[in-house]
Order: C-alpha cells, then sequence, then structure tokens
C-alpha cells in the first residue's frame, strides 16, 4: 500500500513537523508524533503504524506541491476559477489522481490557503528534504511553473514567488529561464528541456543528453522518494528529453 492510501485508510504517526506537517495533519485528520513519540509508540506491538522515511519523503513532496500551489494561486490576493481549473486538470491529467488522491490534494490546497504560514516556509522544509536530489527539485520547479503558467502567462506576484524558490534552491536563474521558457516561449523549448543553447556544439548536446536520461530514468527516479502519484510526471519528462534531442538531432542531421 502506498503512502497516500496508508493516509487516508488509517491512523498513521509520522515524525513530521514545521509547516508541511501541520498542514498534512489537518488535511488528513492526523496528529503528526515527535521523534520520541514515534520511537516509543515503534516499540510498542499493536500499536500505531508509522510512515517509512521514503514514504515520508513522498508525503513532503505531496504536500509541499500543493502547499506552494495554494500560496501562488492566491499571490495576488483572489484564487480565481481559472487557477482552480488549472489545478483540478493537473491533477486529473498530469498525475492522473484517483478520487482519492483528488481529494487529498484539494484537502491539502485548502489546508494551505488558509495556513498562515508563507510561501517560503514551505519551500525551505522541502529543500531540507531533498536539497542533495536536484533532479527531484528540478521536477518540483517544473510542477510550480506548470500550473502557474497554465493560463498563458505569469503574473509579477506569482513570479516573485517562483524566482524565490529558485533562490532558495539554488536552482540556477538561467536553468529557471530555460524552463520557463517550455511554457512562455522565450527561447527554442527542445534546446531548454537539454538545458543547452542554440550555439552549443553537437558534443556539447550529446553529453547533456546522456546526463539527463541518466538522471531521469524512471528506475532512478522512483528510488529518491518521489511519490507514486509523481511517477507519470517524471516519466514524462523523461520522454521529453528523448523527444527533444531526437528534434534537435533531425534539424541538425547529426
Amino acid at each position: 500500500m502506498s503512502w497516500l492510501g496508508k493516509m487516508i485508510g488509517g491512523t498513521i504517526g509520522f515524525a513530521l513537523g514545521g509547516p508541511i506537517g501541520a498542514v498534512a495533519g489537518a488535511a488528513f485528520g492526523h496528529t503528526f508524533v515527535d521523534k520520541k513519540e514515534q520511537a516509543y509508540l515503534s516499540s510498542r506491538p499493536g500499536t500505531q503504524d508509522t510512515l517509512s522515511s521514503n514514504e515520508e519523503a513522498q508525503l513532503v513532496f505531496f504536500t509541499a506541491a500543493f502547499s506552494m500551489l495554494a500560496k501562488i494561486s492566491k499571490a495576488d490576493g483572489n484564487v480565481t476559477d481559472n487557477e482552480i481549473s488549472a489545478i483540478e486538470s493537473f491533477m486529473k491529467q498530469n498525475l492522473q489522481l484517483d478520487l482519492h488522491g483528488q481529494q487529498t490534494a484539494k484537502n491539502i490546497f485548502r489546508q494551505a490557503i488558509n495556513s498562515p504560514e508563507s510561501f517560503d516556509a514551505f519551500a525551505i522544509q522541502f529543500y531540507s528534504v531533498f536539497r542533495t536530489q536536484p533532479n527531484i527539485i528540478e521536477l518540483m520547479m517544473d510542477v510550480l511553473l506548470r500550473v502557474s503558467t497554465a493560463d498563458g502567462s505569469i503574473s509579477s506576484e506569482e513570479e516573485a514567488m517562483l524566482l524565490s524558490a529558485t533562490r532558495i534552491f539554488n536552482y540556477s536563474n538561467t536553468d529557471y529561464a530555460r524552463l520557463k521558457s517550455k511554457y512562455i516561449k522565450e527561447t527554442n523549448k527542445y534546446y531548454a528541456i537539454l538545458k543547452c543553447d542554440e550555439i552549443s556544439s553537437n558534443e556539447e548536446i550529446k553529453k547533456q543528453y546522456r546526463k539527463l536520461v541518466s538522471e531521469y530514468h524512471p528506475d532512478k527516479i522512483e528510488a529518491k522518494g518521489l511519490p507514486e502519484e509523481f511517477i507519470k510526471l517524471a516519466n514524462d519528462k523523461f520522454k521529453e528529453i528523448q523527444e527533444a534531442y531526437d528534434t534537435i538531432k533531425k534539424e541538425r542531421g547529426i
């Protein structure tokens, strides 16, 4: 059973504090436990079940994603119907969440909307868990940009939060501009996907392609704390990398 099934299906202890723990606890109707209480419970047979460290990382990613999306949606003071539609489309089409998963994501979104915590607070806690996994960080940036640009533009308030995320995540401005151009035309999107420029040499492009294919191979991604519900998104990125390389190869006659 996945972490989401455990959280929905029964009483679960998770040693996760901070804004993400508070939102998750409220969304699932559970009380999170601290490390000492978790150790005590785990030593007693038949007591409260707990999440594994990998499942807890998946919980962090899932909760952080919808919490940060909530804060971005509210950036200009109001959550519009278009923004709600974009979130629902992302849940159904990109993540293919079932009804339980969709309801969970909506609960997290609502809790985060009303949370007194800032966008930065959620971003900082997310980064504390995934700081050594740049490909997971890039997937999160992709999620934030994908939904933020669903209407074809980014407001100044939304972009301020996205740029704050790049600083917190130590994500370069160059990579942000390239990723953004996937959704808002600024540069050739195929070069942006491969993190290259149109002036890059054939060898540089080949090297970057091999690097990205290795980093985003589905087998590697699944073992790094990415929730099952986001695996399709990671697999789509893997296919996107291959499509970009094939397109550039044809254009250049490589």
